[in-house]
């Protein structure tokens, strides 16, 4: 067997395979052998076929899987020997007249090679750095909701704009029927809160689904119907109003502080509102953290230039998949997936040029964390330190699972290694804030 390349360009190369008879003829003859002895064609007892009908009807067959297996073996080891980088997968050059009975046989391949590039994280204009923290209105929502939550309910003759109202949603043709509790100030403007204000138990309310909830999400719970059911739903439904109830907020007391956090870990009301904002810190942060991944990608993949083998990349993409794709087809889909590949060709460079690496303590670690807070949410705040290794073990048996933990872990340290080289500018703001200026409304 012989292998040789020729570099068309910096990005572009053919590989051509010379496979000589004797790489596979004993193989093939030896397979022809075993099927010779368990052929079953009628009119000759078993392991006594004539090899002649046995290569007749078998040995093209055996003969072309042999020496696909034998190419791509022979590749994969070149391309590793030759330490080369290429892109998607070798393309093989159609050959309509290849006589396999030939001595020797000749293959060539298309290769799509990585193109060089240097990455610089330093941008001249600086990246910012959201800190996101609770506002004073965020915090004092949350008082009052924890407030709200541990409050008494006092039943009600009639609905006051700040009552809890249980009752049943409904609309024969859609077969709508779903009791819910709700709170008038999750309604869109002012029309609805009137219908509802000075109702009774008993009292059926019209309302028009289009507009009447600030969030779809909502309506949906209160209708209890999936997402593509919601858009741009336009009906009327009734509301049978079947309860209603004050909520007395809770005293800001010792007992309330402790029910939250534990004996004496929150001492006043100052105390709980540092521990609010810190814990809305927290949530905050990975937004945060999240947008300076996408800008810092955004600025990467904007100012890295580097040329790709776009027509291979094509030609590939077209042929690689299950069904194969139309010229157009495939030339759409590069375009959509360009972007993505520039950064994981730059993202593989990083992690190289900066010896990034998981473990499998790493992996392992991550998971024991990821399933101590899964646990916390049940209230099972002290697992053991065996339960976690066992639950951790059963997690990672499964490969997609582990898979999907070593990229964020990746996805991690490659955000740590931003924050200590790329040019950052740190910026704090309330979280109204930040989403007005990063969405633009709130």
């Amino acid at each position: 067997m012989n292998i040789t390349r020729e570099n068309i360009d910096a990005l572009n190369a053919v590989v051509k395979v010379d496979i000589a008879k004797d790489d596979y003829n004993d193989k093939v003859e030896k397979i022809l052998l075993d099927y010779r002895k368990t052929a079953n064609i009628p009119g000759f007892r078993k392991g006594h076929v004539p090899m002649g009908m046995v290569k007749k009807q078998y040995g093209k067959a055996v003969l072309v899987d042999e020496v696909n297996k034998l190419l791509q073996e022979a590749l994969n080891k070149y391309l590793t020997e030759e330490k080369l980088d290429v892109l998607g997968h070798p393309i093989p050059k159609p050959q309509d007249d290849l006589d396999w009975d030939s001595e020797k046989l000749s293959f060539e391949f298309e290769l799509g090679l990585s193109p060089e590039f240097n990455v610089d994280l330093k941008s001249k204009k600086a990246i910012t750095s959201y800190n996101i923290v609770a506002g004073e209105a965020m915090i004092k929502e949350q008082v009052t909701n924890i407030q709200k939550q541990y409050g008494k309910l006092t039943p009600q003759t009639e609905i006051a704009k700040d009552s809890e109202i249980t009752g049943v949603f409904q609309n024969e043709e859609k077969e709508i029927e779903n009791t819910v509790t709700l709170t008038l100030d999750k309604f869109k403007g002012k029309a609805t809160e009137k219908k509802f204000v000075g109702a009774k138990v008993g009292d059926v309310i019209t309302l028009k689904t289009k507009g009447l909830y600030n969030d779809d999400h909502e309506l949906m719970h209160a209708l209890k119907l999936d997402h593509d059911a919601i858009h741009g739903l336009d009906i009327e439904v009734t509301f049978t109003v079947t309860e209603i109830n004050g909520r007395e907020l809770a005293d800001l007391d010792q007992e309330l502080f402790d029910k939250l956090f534990g004996k004496d870990a929150v001492k006043s009301v100052s105390e709980l509102k540092d521990k609010i904002k810190e814990d809305a810190a927290k949530q905050f942060k990975q937004q945060a953290d999240q947008k300076l991944l996408n800008d810092v990608t955004e600025y990467l993949v904007e100012n890295t230039k580097f040329d790709l083998p776009a027509a291979f990349l094509t030609k590939w993409m077209q042929t690689s998949g299950e069904n194969q794709l139309s010229e157009d087809e495939a030339k759409d889909e590069y375009e959509k997936s360009e972007k993505s590949l520039r950064y994981q060709l730059i993202e593989g460079k990083l992690i190289t040029e900066n010896n990034v690496k998981v473990t499998m303590d790493d992996i392992k670690d991550h998971a024991k964390q990821m399933i101590k807070a899964q646990m916390a949410q049940f209230g099972q705040m002290n697992p053991t330190d065996k339960e976690l290794e066992d639950i951790a073990a059963r997690v990672l048996s499964n490969q997609d699972e582990a898979r999907r933990i070593s990229e964020q872990i990746i996805s991690q340290k490659l955000l740590d290694l931003y924050k200590e080289k790329a040019n950052l500018k740190t910026k704090e703001l309330t979280y109204e804030e930040f989403v007005k200026e990063v969405y633009g409304d709130k």
